[in-house]
């Protein structure tokens, strides 16, 4: 299985006094996972996310946030997945359907590119159970 990772999870990882992780480490445990992927978006939120006093506690510098990704980057199983040509045409199809709410713009481009790239998306937000034909792991508790 390879999986694209929401930012919720790549905090949770990272937060050991987050709410969730705990569920995040145990999915990180799954050895069944052959890889993990950051993407633009996941990797921006992340870093952004992580040093910012209203998403994290104690949140990191901005050094840190760096150092933290970085050292998932060099780690094997986990991938840079790229955008293929075809991303915006699936992208589009998912937010102009019917009954499309504002609010879902990031999630409609997550789960375009975990469909467009054969990828589980794994998240805490259940919202990805809206789109049709994405593989998705809702983690829960």
């Amino acid at each position: 299985m390879n999986d694209l990772l929401d930012v919720n999870v790549w905090m949770a990882l990272v937060d050991k006094r987050h709410v969730h992780h705990a569920l995040a480490a145990h999915y990180w445990a799954d050895a069944t996972v052959q890889s993990r992927a950051f993407c633009r978006v996941t990797a921006n939120g992340f870093l952004r996310l992580c040093t910012h006093t209203k998403a994290m506690p104690n949140p990191l510098s901005i050094h840190e946030a760096w150092i933290i990704y970085r050292q998932f980057l060099s780690i094997p199983m986990i991938r840079w997945l790229p955008e293929s040509p075809q991303l915006d045409d699936r992208f589009c199809t998912l937010s102009c359907a019917p009954g499309f709410l504002h609010h879902l713009w990031t999630d409609a481009y997550l789960a375009a590119l975990a469909m467009d790239t054969n990828h589980r998306l794994v998240s805490f937000d259940g919202d990805f159970k809206r789109f049709t034909g994405l593989n998705f792991l809702h983690l829960t508790p």
